[in-house]
């Protein structure tokens, strides 16, 4: 079974300067809101609120899709309200149907139960980096609200002693499969060719107890989430009104007060009265230009986890962001102020070629997750691989090293196996996608053969000490290697 999980950890009283802006005039003037469930949250927000996020442990890590959520529970914690992440040890054995043309693959326990755990331990430790991050951006005010500490806890917590009858009879009574049918993450299934199982179908119910749950037993009223989960947020908030009321005097209709899942804000009857109502805001879901779902690097997440998506290549995804993105996503994924920001774009119109707003934003969210290290190890990887007038000699080893780790790109040879072998043998022995040593030198003879960024033209040419205890060999623009050599005076 899987154990509880209920972290809490103190960030110490660190305050942040907030006052003078409520966190959703904040999260409005940074792109952070899609859609919200009251005109009225503003001044409901204008009080510590108890907020959460719900994330599903369908993998081993968290992607960049889940940073957004995440930053926005940082601003509502930085602003002196409480956050809570929620992991779906429960939903997660369902599977959510928002966003998706087809079924999810039904997860094994103990693979969930390794999910949730790492899942959980890399929420906390985003909030630790995140708060470190903002500790240092802040500006102190006397009057700024303590940051309260984060809870992370899972719905399997809950779910894990209800039986279906008491489900059916708790929340299954209150819920109106007309107004279920009508959900995006419903209704686009049906009309696909792949329809929807009735496991999916039930999994707003599941995530509407979640926030009835929290709402009753941790006084929280808000649920934020990804635009696709704006019908799943109304259903929790349809739950807490009705359970709110008996059941025999329930003869309001089906949809009353509920928007369609295109309608924003909740009409008048959602608005708040007695203090108790429920609250949704939704975040913006990001596409790049070419319309690929952002986060996705070739087709593939771009994790958190730096075994899985090394610390490099998290900079550089940032770093290839195109100028059209750029100035919004600083808003979005950093805590740069407006005025920062603007000074960014404005430098960087005068030379785009050298890239300073990516460098800033890649360096902002890379420090946000992986710390002031991070940053300092990315940047050395992009100098050695990428910057012509970095000598080997100005680049920390060490540094590349940790910023490529886990990365195929990254080979470590002893000095005997490299030191006085031709560059073009190293290549074709350790390279990537190289085919034969005739390859490599007909790349040399056409002008694309490079060590540490400097042409080789002679292909007898072999790797010497002077060079380093890092070589980086590249063949055209984009396939490199990285030897790093270990040894008495290796790494």
């Amino acid at each position: 079974m899987i154990n509880r999980r209920i972290v809490s950890y103190a960030l110490g009283r660190r305050t942040y300067a907030t006052n003078a802006r409520n966190v959703i005039n904040e999260l409005s003037s940074r792109g952070l809101i899609a859609q919200s469930t009251s005109t009225s949250l503003s001044q409901v927000c204008q009080n510590p609120l108890t907020v959460y996020c719900g994330i599903d442990p369908t993998a081993s890590s968290l992607h960049i899709g889940n940073l957004l959520p995440l930053i926005t529970l940082l601003h509502f914690q930085l602003h002196g309200h409480r956050p809570i992440a929620l992991i779906g040890g429960a939903t997660g054995f369902i599977g959510d149907p928002s966003g998706r043309a087809t079924e999810r693959k039904l997860l094994d326990v103990s693979e969930l139960e390794r999910n949730v755990e790492l899942i959980s331990a890399q929420v906390q430790q985003f909030f630790n980096v995140a708060g470190e991050y903002s500790e240092k951006r802040r500006i102190e005010a006397a009057t700024s609200p303590a940051i309260s500490p984060p809870e992370v806890v899972n719905n399997f917590d809950w779910f894990r002693n209800v039986t279906l009858l008491d489900f059916l009879r708790s929340s299954g009574k209150h819920a109106k499969v007309n107004t279920m049918l009508t959900r995006d993450s419903v209704s686009s299934r049906l009309n696909g060719s792949q329809g929807i199982s009735f496991t999916e179908f039930t999994y707003q119910l599941l995530q509407a107890e979640d926030f009835h749950y929290l709402y009753k037993n941790y006084g929280c009223r808000l649920q934020i989430g990804g635009s696709d989960q704006w019908g799943n947020i109304i259903s929790g908030i349809d739950l807490i009104r009705r359970r709110r009321q008996p059941l025999d005097i329930e003869t309001t209709g089906d949809n009353q007060s509920l928007p369609s899942d295109g309608e924003s804000p909740i009409p008048t009857p959602f608005e708040p009265e007695s203090g108790e109502d429920a609250y949704g805001l939704t975040i913006p879901l990001l596409t790049t230009p070419s319309g690929e779902k952002f986060g996705k690097s070739a087709g593939n997440a771009v994790w958190l986890d730096r075994n899985l998506t090394s610390v490099f290549d998290f900079y550089q995804y940032f770093m290839r962001v195109p100028d059209s993105m750029v100035g919004s996503l600083m808003a979005m994924f950093t805590l740069l102020p407006s005025y920062r920001i603007s000074d960014v774009l404005r430098r960087h119109q005068s030379d785009p070629s050298e890239r300073r707003a990516q460098r800033t934003l890649a360096a902002e969210v890379t420090e946000l997750v992986h710390g002031v290290d991070g940053v300092r190890h990315a940047e050395a990887a992009t100098r050695a691989l990428f910057d012509s007038r970095s000598a080997s000699s100005d680049v920390d080893a060490d540094d590349v090293v940790l910023a490529l780790e886990g990365d195929p790109r990254l080979v470590r040879v002893t000095r005997q196996d490299a030191w006085g072998k031709p560059l073009t043998s190293l290549m074709k022995a350790y390279g990537n996608g190289v085919t034969s040593r005739a390859h490599v030198e007909r790349t040399l003879k056409a002008g694309g053969f490079y060590l540490n960024n400097v042409q080789v033209t002679d292909p007898r040419q072999t790797l010497k000490p002077e060079d380093g205890r890092i070589a980086v060999l590249r063949m055209g623009s984009t396939n490199h290697l990285v030897l790093a050599m270990v040894g008495a005076e290796g790494l």
